[in-house]
């Protein structure tokens, strides 16, 4: 295996986290590894509804995160609640610093929506639906004029290298549709930024190469992975067939707009006392038992927005028209699609994973920020303030800056891809036993396919990665005999009491639960 070393820091990953962290390391020189061009394939350009702080002179941080402990079910760790909703504010500053064009009012203020569990309007947006899109872009600017970063795309992150429970570096290979060998980059810290988990489902929001694998491969070299049974279903994809699906932000039903189902109903009036604006969980478990009750659920923002979703929302607009969906005139069909995942790589409060020089930030990392419900709006949040605390955490162990070297991979022969029909079933066994709705026999069967799926193709790290990824939510929800936020079992439909016990499980644990489901009969 070929090998390269680098005193660069290494950040897997180019969405909002990746860039974030980058820009404040410099002048520290960074290597960003990204299989996509910087600003494309990352969940952060999808992200609509924005970044949640409390901007309003009537708002507080407190509110904030009184907020954020209700959503989370009884999970949420209030410390880390209270010091990411009180340095919200400063990010939002930080960004509009760096050039985001959020909007604003006349006088010069924050234009904020409401969205669902918040008691203030406190998400701050551009252009109705395009707060990632435009944080992205002006991060990616930034960062292309940022001397110290070295952007090395094309490349997958296949690996870890570890020696005496410390990441010495991390394993590369060309992110080529025949896939590539690999090269170890060495390096003196790495920052893992790479997205979650949700294309390890069928039915997604999520870009096509979010599919856990950055998770996968710190499971493999041992890190601690907390929270794995919690992916949030967002309950108003739009049911067009397309894979991903588009999303139609939440901000939507903060301005009024309704669920409604064949019959013209609005069925969540009966579920919840806050209806269409109830907790992500319950919203999107009654628009799925709507889906199965073939029912057909439907978004109807006609007499909340009328003409006016076509500039406000302009995202939601377009995906619609490219669907031959008329909004204006139309009700929009929906359906509930994973979307966050608020386990992954168990960090502390500076961004620290078990491993020793791994730092994690962003959808990849679990900070006890969202337990067992994210609150909307508050990702975006969790990948800027997590993404400057690795930074500063990592510039407190790292030594002198010297003049950066630049990266160049040697030739790379063949490799093994990921089966697109073994994917495809790993997708299908996820979205059909670890949904929106579990029960252990469809868990327990779950688990025997992918160990199956990873069978029949035992030489790809790359599914590896992400089998390792979907093996570890499997087990989780199985192990969790209780309902709670977005974990619903139907054999276990209570919770265990208003607060609960975040999981915490490795790699070899959750392999553990695996075997005896292949061993013993569902």
């Amino acid at each position: 295996m070929k090998g390269l070393a680098t005193d660069r820091v290494v950040i897997v990953g180019a969405g909002l986290a990746a860039l974030y962290a980058a820009l404040n390391l410099a002048p520290r020189p960074v290597l960003l590894i990204s299989p996509d061009p910087i600003g494309e394939g990352a969940s952060s350009v999808w992200a609509q509804g924005g970044v949640a702080a409390a901007m309003d002179p009537t708002d507080s941080a407190e509110a904030h995160a009184r907020d954020t402990l209700r959503a989370g079910a009884g999970l949420v760790a209030p410390d880390i609640a209270r010091l990411v909703t009180e340095e919200a504010r400063d990010h939002i500053l930080d960004l509009t610093r760096r050039g985001t064009a959020f909007d604003r009012t006349a006088s010069g203020g924050y234009v904020m929506s409401r969205e669902a569990a918040h008691s203030f309007a406190r998400v701050v947006r551009v252009s109705g639906d395009k707060a990632g899109a435009e944080i992205m872009r002006a991060l990616v600017a930034e960062v292309q004029a940022c001397a110290s970063v070295q952007v090395l795309d094309g490349v997958l992150a296949t690996g870890l290298e570890v020696a005496e429970g410390r990441v010495t570096g991390v394993h590369v290979a060309r992110a080529v549709p025949e896939g590539s060998a690999s090269c170890l980059i060495k390096a003196p810290a790495v920052l893992l930024a790479g997205g979650g988990a949700g294309g390890l489902f069928a039915l997604t929001t999520n870009p096509a190469r979010i599919r856990g694998q950055v998770i996968g491969m710190a499971a493999r070299a041992g890190a601690m992975i907390a929270d794995a049974e919690f992916v949030q279903f967002h309950p108003t994809a739009v049911a067009t067939g397309a894979d991903p699906a588009p999303l139609a932000t939440e901000a939507l039903r903060g301005e009024g707009a309704v669920l409604v189902n064949s019959a013209g109903e609005r069925f969540m009036l009966d579920v919840h006392p806050d209806a269409e604006l109830a907790p992500r969980d319950i919203v999107a478990r009654a628009v799925y038992a709507q889906t199965q009750a073939g029912n057909a659920p439907a978004l109807d923002t006609r007499a909340a927005l009328g003409a006016r979703i076509l500039e406000e929302f302009p995202a939601v607009a377009e995906a619609c028209a490219l669907a031959g969906i008329d909004p204006v005139n139309d009700v929009i069909p929906v359906a509930a699609a994973a979307h966050y995942f608020m386990g992954g790589v168990e960090t502390d409060a500076e961004g620290r994973a078990s491993l020793v020089n791994l730092w994690v930030c962003g959808e990849a990392g679990s900070t006890g920020l969202h337990g067992a419900n994210r609150l909307a709006s508050n990702g975006l949040l969790e990948a800027l303030v997590f993404a400057r605390r690795c930074a500063r955490s990592i510039e407190e162990i790292a030594g002198e800056v010297g003049p950066p070297d630049q990266i160049t991979l040697p030739p790379l022969g063949a490799g093994t891809p990921a089966s697109p029909n073994l994917v495809a079933r790993l997708r299908r066994a996820m979205t059909d036993g670890v949904g929106v709705l579990r029960h252990a026999d469809g868990l327990r069967r779950t688990l025997a396919e992918i160990a199956a799926i990873e069978a029949a193709q035992p030489d790809c790290v790359e599914l590896a990665n992400m089998t390792s990824t979907a093996t570890l939510i499997a087990a989780a929800a199985l192990q969790r005999r209780e309902s709670r936020g977005a974990h619903f079992r139907t054999d276990f439909a209570k919770s265990t009491g208003e607060t609960g016990q975040r999981s915490r499980m490795t790699l070899p644990e959750a392999l553990a639960i695996r075997l005896s489901c292949e061993t013993e009969p569902v």
